[in-house]
């Protein structure tokens, strides 16, 4: 029913955030209107259970609010703390996130769905600009270089109109390896692993898995040479 075959870039801009109250004057403040059929019938679970377990979602459940809350007072504060001193202001990136290496150093500003869904690894920089829509996990090994406004895309939506209309939406999984340099702009697809000591040449836009030890360029990425 749902389509997404890793070679198009279908997730747009991240809707969630309570985006139907926002837009439909009949929906009451934190809600989103009814869809058109009942998408998880017999299904008990709470949206945020199925965001959580990687099925398709409406972004409309109170959880999910206040983590993403989380992530935007956060980043916020990571922000403001980074002006006075970088390198005291990791404490908070160390909370911001999921998993935090020694040493790994990042710059703001970020902008993450959650955070907690993401891992750095030890002796990883992260350049400022850095943008993760981490509705699933995204993990980043150790001593990799991520340019400035990387993204990295885990969210997924119908490539059918009217459930995308009605605002169902997923996640697939993103890691990237050890060693691993990603270059300025570059952008990771959902469900995307990239192997340890790749390099990913700045803007390349990245649809399928790349080998470990190569170069990918483009759009979409192609592999241009081994290292």
């Amino acid at each position: 029913m749902f389509l997404y075959d890793g070679t198009t870039n279908c997730t747009g801009v991240h809707i969630g955030r309570y985006a139907n109250a926002m837009t439909d004057t009949s929906a009451p403040h934190g809600s989103s209107p009814a869809p058109s059929r009942d998408y998880f019938a017999g299904d008990p679970r709470s949206n945020y259970a199925r965001m959580k377990a990687g099925d398709f979602y409406i972004s409309d459940d109170p959880k999910i609010f206040e983590e993403q809350q989380r992530a935007t007072r956060l980043s916020a504060m990571f922000l403001a703390a980074y002006a006075e001193d970088g390198v005291a202001a990791q404490k908070i990136a160390r909370e911001l996130f999921g998993g935090f290496g020694e040493t790994a150093y990042v710059r703001p500003p970020v902008y993450l769905d959650y955070g907690s869904h993401i891992t750095v690894g030890a002796r990883t920089f992260i350049n400022a600009g850095f943008t993760a829509l981490d509705v699933a996990r995204i993990s980043i090994g150790a001593d990799c270089q991520i340019g400035p406004h990387v993204q990295l895309l885990t969210a997924i939506h119908p490539l059918e109109p009217q459930p995308r209309r009605e605002k169902l939406e997923a996640a697939k999984p993103i890691t990237i390896g050890d060693n691993v340099w990603l270059g300025g702009g570059a952008i990771i697809l959902p469900g995307v692993t990239i192997g340890e000591n790749s390099v990913v040449g700045a803007g390349t836009v990245v649809t399928k898995d790349i080998p470990a030890n190569c170069v990918a360029v483009g759009n979409p990425a192609r592999v241009i040479k081994s290292i």
